[in-house]
Formats: structure tokens, C-alpha cells, sequence
């Protein structure tokens, strides 16, 4: 049976910092049980985010040349290293509580994984796991990053998945602290040729809900302030 959750997809790119206090908020509005599972999907201007395990180190570029292109650096709160979102990227940031009959973190993972790895099959894009590496990789290279955290077993930050963003943003870091591995995107693994943000954001959308076993309700009742944007 599918647990009614809601989805709300921005239809502008939202600064990192502000996607933050998002979550926060219906972080603790979902502990205390004033909404249901909630699902944002949208996409950031260039930020690299560094996790609780990030080094400054891997970041590779002097801050003068960042700030001269508009990319911000962020600590968060998340798990893992350093990151790059920009432009081209779909993120993913489950509101998700977890309950006894619900997956534990390594099957949350499993999950978010999952998604990641269906959606880039039904585009024709032969996708899979590697043992020990979180996320979802293609030809031999990462397509899909994850990283999140839980606060009184409710989820935030989440998974990214690349499809048309410029490669170069991840030529700023040592991605995910993993020196030598390469990052790539629907774009560059079907030559060009690959869909559209909007064709992969309503795969997207029908693979979280079935994964996640997720059943999308009208949100209209729903008064959210912290939100911009529309589904």
C-alpha cells in the first residue's frame, strides 16, 4: 500500500542556502507530524557544498576565481564530502520519517540509489552500483550523488542526478573526496542526444513515487510559505 505524500517541484533554480531553510523547517514540522512525507525537486545555481566529512582541500580553485563565477561554497549539514549543483542537475530532498516498518538508513541509501539507477535505465542508459561508493554510475563514471542526514528519523538534503549540467562545475572539486573518478551525465553518456530536464523530471517523479512507495495527494490544502514555485 502507498503512503500519501506530497511533491513540490520549483520551477526556478534555489539558492543552496535557501533550500536549506526549506528543509529545516518541514524537518520539524514532520517530526511533529504536521505533514506528510514531503518530496522537493528543483535545481540550484553553481554551489559547491562541502558535508560533514568535506575537506577544504578538495576544492580546487582559489575563492577569487569562484566568486568571479558565481559559484558560492556552503558547509552542510549533510553527510559526505564535497560536492558541485548547478544548473542542468536535478536534486532530490526527501522529507521522509522513517517509521518501524520503514527501510533503515542502509536501505534509505538502497532506495535513493534505486531511483537514481531506474531512471537513467529508462532512458537507455545501462546504470548500476559500485561496492563501497554511494550513488549511481554509468560507463564507468558517477552520474548520481548522495548525501543526506536524520534528524529524530526524519530525512533531509538527499541525492543529486546529473543530466544536461555544464561537467566543468565538477572540475572545481575532488568529488565526493573520490580522487580519480570520473563524474558524468545523461548528456554526455548518450552523446548529445539525451532528454530534457523536463522529460527526466517526470521519470523522476513516477520512479520516486513507486521506489519510495509514495502516493502523490493535492497539496492545496497545504499552506506553505517557505515555498516558491509550483508543480
Amino acid at each position: 500500500m502507498s503512503t500519501p505524500a506530497i511533491l513540490k517541484c520549483f520551477e526556478q533554480p534555489v539558492p543552496y542556502a535557501r533550500a536549506v531553510l526549506i528543509q529545516e523547517a518541514l524537518v520539524e514540522r514532520r517530526i511533529a507530524d504536521d505533514i506528510p512525507d514531503t518530496f522537493l525537486l528543483l535545481q540550484h545555481p553553481s554551489v559547491i557544498t562541502l558535508g560533514r566529512r568535506g575537506r577544504r582541500e578538495h576544492i580546487l580553485v582559489p575563492d577569487e576565481l569562484l566568486s568571479a563565477n558565481g559559484t558560492e561554497i556552503y558547509k552542510a549539514s549533510r553527510g559526505g564530502d564535497v560536492t558541485w549543483h548547478g544548473p542542468g542537475q536535478w536534486v532530490l530532498y526527501p522529507i521522509l520519517k522513517l517509521g518501524p516498518r520503514e527501510m533503515g538508513t542502509h536501505g534509505y541509501l538502497h532506495a535513493l540509489e534505486e531511483i537514481a539507477i531506474q531512471t537513467a535505465l529508462h532512458f537507455g542508459i545501462d546504470a548500476d552500483r559500485k561496492d563501497g561508493m554511494a550513488g549511481a554510475w554509468a560507463n564507468g563514471a558517477k552520474f548520481a550523488a548522495i548525501g543526506f542526514r536524520f534528524k529524530k528519523w526524519v530525512s533531509y538534503h538527499g541525492m543529486s542526478l546529473n543530466v544536461t549540467p555544464d561537467l566543468k562545475g565538477f572540475s572545481m572539486i575532488v568529488g565526493c573526496g573520490l580522487v580519480g573518478q570520473a563524474v558524468t551525465s545523461f548528456s554526455q553518456i548518450l552523446e548529445g542526444s539525451g532528454p530534457s530536464m523536463e522529460e527526466v523530471q517526470q521519470v523522476l517523479i513516477q520512479q520516486v513515487a513507486l521506489v519510495m512507495q509514495r502516493e502523490w495527494i493535492d497539496d492545496n490544502e497545504f499552506a506553505f510559505p517557505e515555498f516558491c514555485g509550483s508543480r
